[in-house]
Formats: structure tokens, sequence, C-alpha cells
């Protein structure tokens, strides 16, 4: 699954792919978490299902093939918001037995309970029943969207991490795997999509269908799908797996970018894990709408993935969008390996799932497209962990999971990013051949099984080199951030020394005992060969060959922060235009982290930035451009001062722009396109008239000069952050009688963006109406609170119930809070506190208790560092 606020193949037919044989209630029983009794365990599901589509309703049939373990009289399996008619059991030998069904609504499940005792065996567990068709996508949802011909409803599913017993009564745990005979009897009309091709399709009268699915490889039940609308699909061959994708008709040539790039990464992927992708096709399903809890969906066979990361819209899409696309299809298509095929056991373990899906889409989009200098991104990815990772509300990579709620928050920044990062120091530690060799090793050992991190760990350490056990369960089973203070460099014969002391990075409690790690650490002079060494019992030291600046984290791929002690860092200082970009970006990421949280001076940070000029790496200069801009959130209600640090970032940025232009230009580079974003973004924010002017101009005279689709989404945006009322009503209306679904979606998030308050609140109103669609009204709610959150919490607070109806499930205890995480006033904390006491599970308030943290945490730095930033500010020309 790829998170939002993000396509394949086959190879064999499922019928001669090795299958792994069922797992016994026994083995059931080893250590594995469960929420249900041990000792039945499903091996096969039969499944019937008549969609009512106008009614926003299901029928059902299922018949489970079950091995009862030990003699028992009830049979316990997951069920949630289904009305079950009746239910019966059938022996391999005998007669069907009537059982006594009933409900425990909160724990969502359903029993079925027999007058004598099951004796142990194979049985068949019959039952017919009916569902609810949600309007958010979770279970089976409808999605309405607007055509030229009127308004159409698709369905799709969506069960991951616990939507599947919504759909279908069963086990709906990851390692209770199956195998799934899927049949759907549907309106004649409709392309139906399931895990496996259509074995056979028939009328049935009354303009309905009946298909019946190929039978699926054995998998857990949160990886089935379902969908059937008015679609097209297209096709193409990548050695002998049918790569596809399915859109609403009209719109499938759209979807030729990701079918193009699927087809490759397929094909990349096949030889990277040494097991070819075993299923007869993979298709790539383009839903309208959106969710705030993810954007695309690894559903085995049949991806499902919201269009505006799967199609490419002439109108609208840019170059940013393609590389979005292309990276989601990237995830998800690595998932098919990595949570498909070898799945983790329970929830504790997702960062299985989703740090590496998250690794190998950095590492196929590397490879696959090195002009987009995707280097950087990975080194983002890890700032954003650590980010949430220096917070004393962090939780470790593998973390103990017990309700449906705490498995809905692990999909978080710490299992997808952290993990990520995590994998990459790892990989780089045992050398990428070595690391590639052990997870061959794994996906051939645990095809179609279960595992824990353990079995990985296992996997990497048989070969005998580079053991990396001991490390992979410091940096996963304990959380935080080490820091690495580079102390007491000195040089002799060539080659230089320094000491490296652990410690810890904290944003909240930066005086607090630090945890041990054991760290890899690489190291250089530039221009020098990279050294290695493992920081033990919180401390070492490292020689590098030459004399000067010693880089450490050379490379940026450990998981780790870097601290240079003054007369270190004075050097680093001096010759920083000489250090690789990428460890550039890194030196100047962790200075301003240790400025935030008071452990080295903000003026170290700003010292630097002022050594970039518009010469340097567009990324560094992006960077750098990025925090002058944020740091006028400091000023904040402070006109006179913010004015005149408006003045200073202008000028500061504004020869950049002269440099670049609004718009871009033949033979741009990605790194170019994007610091001209970030420069006219940065400008606009500081409220640059001449910024503001131009992008007005530009809107004025689309008609007779259309705006490129990159130069489009930056003129509206900012003309809709400047909007008042008159053009705020404009773009409403164009939004209105707009029917392309994804140019929909993006008006609707523009009119989110007034910083006028007053129209501000006209968004949020907007917002509980039909107008918008059922899904984009909670993006919406979320574009407000970015600019006003004090203002759209209360008001969401205020309205809870109708909000409520408009999010996810799965994201219902972090929405709330997260809409006034970006707070900077202290009353805000009392309000989210409130909040969660009343309206989120106990055991379920993480990302409350994480809002809370971070805006605490904020106002403290923003105090301690702005009496700093005046200082320096005071000494600028």
């Amino acid at each position: 699954m790829r998170l939002t606020l993000a396509t394949a193949i086959a190879l064999a037919l499922v019928t001669a792919a090795p299958q792994a044989p069922a797992q016994t209630a026994a083995a059931q029983a080893q250590g594995v978490t469960t929420q249900l009794p041990r000792g039945v365990t499903p091996t096969h599901y039969a499944v019937e299902i008549t969609p009512h589509a106008k009614d926003m309703n299901f029928d059902g049939k299922v018949a489970i093939t079950v091995d009862v373990a030990q003699p028992t009289n009830t049979i316990t399996l997951q069920a949630l918001r289904l009305k079950i008619a009746k239910a019966s059991l059938v022996p391999a030998k005998g007669k069907a037995m009537p059982a006594k069904v009933s409900v425990d609504e909160a724990n969502q499940t359903a029993s079925f309970a027999f007058d004598k005792a099951l004796a142990p065996g194979k049985y068949t567990l019959n039952i017919e029943y009916s569902g609810v068709i949600n309007t958010q996508a979770n279970g089976l949802f409808a999605l309405d969207y607007s055509t030229k011909e009127g308004s159409k409803r698709a369905l799709y599913t969506q069960f991951e991490n616990s939507d599947a017993r919504a759909f279908i009564p069963s086990w709906d745990e990851p390692n209770f795997k199956a195998t799934f005979d899927l049949t759907a009897i549907v309106p004649e009309a409709d392309l139906v999509v399931g895990n496996m091709p259509i074995a056979s399709s028939s009328n049935v009268g009354n303009g309905l269908k009946k298909v019946v699915f190929q039978r699926s490889p054995k998998m857990s039940t949160y990886l089935l799908f379902f969908a059937a609308g008015d679609f097209e699909r297209a096709t193409k061959m990548s050695g002998k797996t049918e790569i596809g994708v399915v859109t609403q008709k009209g719109m499938v040539d759209q979807a030729k970018y990701a079918l193009d790039g699927s087809a490759e990464i397929v094909k990349r992927y096949n030889d990277y894990f040494g097991v070819d992708y075993p299923l007869p096709k993979l298709d790539n399903v383009a839903a309208p709408g959106q969710s705030q809890f993810f954007s695309a969906m690894e559903n085995w066979g049949g991806i499902f993935t919201f269009e505006y990361s799967l199609l490419v819209n002439p109108q609208v899409s840019t170059d940013n969008d393609k590389r979005r696309i292309f990276s989601t299809a990237a995830h998800e298509i690595a998932h098919q390996w990595f949570g498909n095929l070898v799945t983790m056991q329970w929830w504790d373990d997702l960062w299985l799932n989703e740090g590496f899906a998250s690794w190998m889409e950095s590492r196929a989009t590397r490879e696959m497209h090195p002009e987009w200098n995707t280097t950087f991104d990975a080194v983002g990815a890890r700032e954003g962990a650590m980010g949430r990772d220096s917070l004393s509300t962090t939780h470790p990579v593998v973390q103990h999971i017990e309700t449906v709620e705490q498995a809905s928050q692990a999909f978080d920044a710490i299992t997808y990013s952290k993990g990520e990062a995590v994998i990459t120091m790892l990989e780089a530690f045992k050398g990428e051949n070595e690391w590639r060799d052990g997870v061959r090793r794994y996906m051939k050992k645990h095809a179609y099984g279960n595992t824990a991190s353990a079995d990985l760990w296992a996997a990497m350490d048989a070969d005998g080199s580079n053991p990396i056990t001991a490390i992979a369960q410091d940096f996963t089973t304990q959380p935080g951030v080490p820091t690495i203070t580079v102390a007491n460099a000195k040089c002799d014969a060539g080659k230089t020394t320094v000491d490296l002391i652990q410690g810890e990075y904290s944003r909240d409690m930066p005086d607090k005992k630090a945890l041990t790690w054991r760290v890899p650490v690489m190291a250089q002079v530039p221009g020098n060969a990279v050294a290695r060494t493992t920081v033990t019992d919180g401390k070492g030291s490292i020689t590098v060959e030459g004399c000067g600046p010693v880089v450490v984290n050379a490379g940026q791929t450990g998981y780790f922060r870097t601290m240079y002690a003054p007369a270190q860092f004075a050097v680093v200082n001096k010759s920083f235009k000489s250090i690789k970009p990428v460890d550039q970006f890194g030196i100047l990421a962790d200075a301003w982290a240790f400025g935030v949280n008071g452990k080295q001076p903000v003026s170290d940070y700003l010292d630097l930035a002022m050594s970039i000029d518009n010469t340097a790496d567009p990324t560094i200069q992006s960077q750098v451009i990025g925090v002058l801009a944020s740091l006028d959130n400091y000023f904040t209600g402070d006109k006179a001062a913010q004015a005149k640090y408006r003045a200073f970032a202008i000028k500061r940025i504004k020869p950049t722009y002269n440099k670049l232009g609004f718009e871009d230009r033949a033979g741009d580079s990605d790194a170019v396109k994007g610091l001209r974003r970030t420069v006219v973004g940065a400008l606009a924010g500081l409220e640059d008239k001449d910024i503001i002017a131009e992008a007005r101009a530009r809107y004025a005279a689309q008609d007779s000069k259309p705006l490129t689709p990159a130069l489009r989404r930056t003129v509206y945006g900012i003309v809709a952050y400047n909007a008042d009322a008159a053009t705020w009503d404009k773009m409403h209306a164009m939004a209105k009688a707009e029917t392309n679904p994804l140019v929909k979606s993006q008006l609707y998030g523009m009119l989110s963006g007034a910083k006028d308050e007053a129209l501000a609140k006209k968004a949020l109103a907007l917002a509980l109406t039909d107008e918008p669609g059922a899904t984009l009204s909670a993006g919406m709610i979320r574009g407000v609170a970015g600019e006003h959150p004090d203002m759209t919490f209360d008001w969401a607070v205020q309205n809870r119930e109708a909000v409520t109806k408009l999010v996810d499930t799965t994201s219902a205890p972090r929405y709330f809070p997260g809409i006034g995480s970006g707070s900077s006033k202290p009353e805000m904390v009392a309000k989210i506190r409130d909040f969660a006491s009343k309206y989120i599970a106990e055991g379920s308030r993480k990302d409350a208790e994480n809002a809370v943290t971070s805006i605490e945490t904020r106002i403290k730095a923003r105090q301690r560092m702005r009496p700093q930033i005046d200082s320096w500010l005071s000494k600028q020309k």
C-alpha cells in the first residue's frame, strides 16, 4: 500500500505455480498473534457476490473449507457489518449440520455453534449473508463520477488492513492464508476485474451475467480484490506475463505511461528477486476520487490506484506527476513479492511489507530513471522518518499490535520511511550483491508463507559474510535516532583519524539518556576512498585517507545524525563547496536538526546556507530556499519583524528567480524544474508582489495564452491562495462545471487553499455538501487546515459527526488530530487531548499523542530559536 499526504504481471499459470502446504492449526499456534480462537484453519473460500449498486448493498454466499485440529462445538471467524441469514457445516463425509449464529459487533466476529462437538477433520462451512456498499474506501465501496453522458457509479474493494471481514465472513488475519474462488453476478455491460483472469462468463437473465474467476494462489484475505463498472482495459506482454491497466471508459490511453513502466518494472523485479511473478496477469485499476489513508493498494493480480497516481492527463499532469505514477507502480509491484508472495505473520512486522516496498520503489526509480536524480529522495525520506522518530511518542519499526485501529495506525513514517532507511543502511553494510542474494534466499524459502523479521535476518546471514542480525535488531526493535559526534581530528602521514561518540537525537527530550546501537559508519575526506567501521558500546574511531574535512555518513546511507564538534564543523564549513551534493544535503539537514533541539547554534545552519549560491546543485538550492521560506513562520504575529525578514529572504532568493524565470525552458533538468517551483512558491509565500502579479496576469490571459500543466498548477495555486471572493467564486464555478475527475479534484483542492479566513470557511461549508463528491471533501478539509489549523479543528469538532462520515474508517483515529497538528498555539494541545479522550479508543491514541508532542516541541523550538535568528539577521548585509 502506498500512503497519501502513493501493475503489473505474471509468468506461469497459478495451477502450475508451486504451492506451499496449508499451515496446520498447530503451526498457527506457534507464537503468532491472533484475535481468534485457535484450532480451526481455513484452506479455501468459494465466494459468490451479487452487488446492488443502486441500493448500496450486496448479497453474498461463501463455502469455506476448514481444517478442525481439535474437538470444538464452535467455529469463530471475523465479520463486520454483515447480516448472516443462515449457515451450515458439511463434514467431508456426512450430512449438513445447521449452525446457531451469534455476532459480536464489538469484536467484529461471528460464531457458529453446533449441537455436538466436531471431530478433527475437514469440513465446509456454508454461509449466506448480506452487507453494505460503502462511500469511502473500505470493504466494498462505490465511487460516483461525472462524465459527459452523466453520473456513473463503479465498485471497488479495499481490505487492508482489516476490512475483508466486511466483504466475506472470514479468518481476516494475514497468517490465515487460503485459496479463493470468486464469482460475481453483475450487470451485463460491466467490465469485472479480480485477482485472477476470468474463467467463464454467462448471462443469467434480467440484464445480469455471472463472472467466474480462476482460483487464486494461497494468500491473505486482505489481498482479495473485486471491481466492476463501465471500464475499459489495455494490455501489454512482459515476457509471458500480461500487464493490464483498467480505467473508466474513454481514459485508457492516459494509462499508457503506467502500462509501459509497469512492464519494465516487472521484468527487473523478476530478475532481482530470483522468483518470477507467479500469477497469469496483473491489472492496475484506476479509480476517481481519493482517500485520506492511501493512494494505491497491492491486491495480488489486481492493484487498485486512484487516478491521480495512475493517469497522465495532458491538461493537468506534470513531469512530477509522471514521477509519482512510476514510483507508485514500482512500490505496488514490489509488494507482489514483499507482502503478497511472502507475507508478515502479524501486523507487528508490517514493515516487512511497506519498508521493503518503499526501498524497492526507490531502487527501481533510481536505476530506471537516473535523469530524475532521486538519490536525494531517499535522504529526504530518511529525514521524514527522523522527524517522527525523534519524538518521545515514536515507536520501534517492529511494534506490538493488538487491535484493528492500532494496525491502521502502523502505516506511518516509521514503518515506511524508517524501514526503507534501515534497509538502505544494511544493504550498504552487507554489500549490494550479497544483500540481493539474501533477498533471493528469503523469497524462495518462504514463498506462499508468512514470516517475521528474524526470518529475513537469517536469510541474509546464511552466507556468513558481514552478518547483520545484531545491527538490524538494534535498529528495528528499539525506537529513536542515533547521533554520531565527530571530534578530535588528527592528521598524520596523509591520513586523518577522528573519534566517534554515539548518542541519541531527540527533539522533545534533548538531554535524555541515550540508547545504544551498533552503528555502521562510512566516512571520507572528499576525493579519497571511503572508510568503514561499526561504532559499538557508544564509542569508536575511524581513519580515512587524506587530510581535510572528514565527512561522516558519506553517501548518507546511514540512519543516524552527525554532529561535528566546533573545530570539525569549522573545517567542514570552510570546505563546504568541495563536498558532494548528497553529503551537503545531509550536513545541512543535520545542522538544522541540531538547531531545532538546541544542541547546535542555528547560525551554524544559516552560515552554511549562505555559502550556497545559484551555481550549487539545484536540489541543495531547493533545500536552502525551502528553509528560508519556512523561517517566515517564526515571525507570525510580529508584523514589523516579519516584513524585515521577508525583505531579507526575498533579496536572497530573487537572484535565483531572475536566473530561472517563471516557466520551464527546453533542456531543463528535473532538478532545475523542481528548483524553479521551489523558488516561485517561496517568493509567493513571502508575498513578493512581482510573483503574485505575474501569476494573476497569466491566469487572466490563459484563454489566449494557454498554460502548460506545470505552469497551470503553479499559477492556479498562487491565485487561489491570494484569492478574493470574486476569484474564488469563479474557480468554484469552474470546479462545478468540470467533468474530468483529475481536473475536478485539483480545482476543489485549490479552493481549500485560500489564506483569507472567510474564503476558507466557505471551502469548509462546501466540503459538507454533496457537490465535491464523497471522497474529495475530507481532503478539502485537510487542505484548509494547512493554512488555518486552529479554525479548522474547532469547526471539524463542531461538525464531528458529519466530518467523520467523510473519512475512511482506517483514517479515523488520525484524521482529527492531523487537522490540528499544524497549530503553533498552546491551546491546541488541550483541544486534541480532550478530543482523544472523548472519541478515540485509549489504545489507539498514538497519532493524537504525536500531534500534541509535535505542537509542544514546535512552540518551544521557536521560542528558543527566534532570538538566535534575530541576532544572526542583524549581522547580515
